[in-house]
């Protein structure tokens, strides 16, 4: 049953009741046997963040309510994302990654059910970060910024991995690749700057050490098979995980370090 309130509702006793919500949610998160919300629940967070937001000073709460929404995505990326995330490495850490960003963005979305006055009579008054650029900012510089160079190095080593005939999960290194994309709200700076550059550099040593083998081994004829063979699957890697702005860049680069050994 909803709680009843005084008809000026405390900063203590409305952030208890709506924490009940947002417990819920965090248990559903973590994947704990949890009823889904209902309606009326999602309905009650929402008119408590209302009500609290509208009462007179000094009990108008908005600024606190806008401050606590932010406290409580970072707490709970201190508390359960990072430490396990901290606890996997390569591949695995990869998944619990892509995993633990899908759940940021469920997390994102209940919030916003519950915090929707806030954006809408609060932030927009004020020109204050949305409550999506709120959430974004706090994964990016908790989450992305402590492992964005461990995903690289093992996104790279993976894609290594199939260069030498392995089977890898595609779907997996598109989903990380996803993740340096979406991290910078249309701005493709941290895909560029923190995985594509280095990517292409690795892409460069691999087909330098690839091309110096074959120029020995092989007759003309076998080597220009090999080298379109290696820029066919190239362009075939870009259309199932990496960004399509990386394809031109990715041939150039294969290109140039394979037909400079033939000369």
């Amino acid at each position: 049953m909803p709680i009843k309130f005084r008809k000026t509702i405390d900063l203590e006793e409305g952030w208890e009741f709506l924490e009940t919500g947002i417990n819920k949610l965090k248990r559903i998160l973590e994947g704990h046997p949890e009823p889904q919300f209902e309606p009326e629940e999602y309905m009650m967070m929402y008119t408590t963040v209302f009500n609290m937001a509208n009462q007179k000073c000094p009990h108008d709460y908005s600024r606190e309510l806008y401050e606590k929404y932010k406290e409580t995505i970072q707490d709970y990326i201190s508390s359960m994302v990072l430490p396990s995330l901290r606890e996997k490495h390569g591949e695995f850490m990869l998944r619990e990654l892509v995993n633990r960003w899908m759940n940021h963005k469920v997390m994102v979305k209940w919030l916003y059910k519950f915090f929707q006055y806030l954006e809408r009579y609060f932030i927009s008054r004020r020109d204050l970060p949305s409550l999506d650029e709120v959430a974004l900012t706090c994964f990016r510089d908790m989450v992305y910024e402590e492992l964005k160079g461990k995903a690289k190095d093992a996104v790279i080593a993976l894609i290594d991995q199939e260069r030498e005939g392995e089977v890898i999960d595609r779907a997996l290194i598109k989903n990380v690749v996803d993740i340096y994309v979406e991290i910078g709200m249309g701005d493709m700076n941290y895909y560029v700057n923190d995985f594509e550059n280095d990517m292409l550099s690795a892409t460069a040593v691999y087909y330098s050490q690839k091309a110096s083998n074959w120029i020995m081994e092989d007759s003309s004829s076998d080597y220009m098979l090999k080298a379109e063979d290696c820029l066919r699957n190239e362009k075939e890697r870009v259309s199932h995980y990496l960004h399509s702005s990386s394809e031109a860049k990715l041939l150039e680069v294969c290109h140039s370090n394979i037909c400079s050994k033939f000369k």
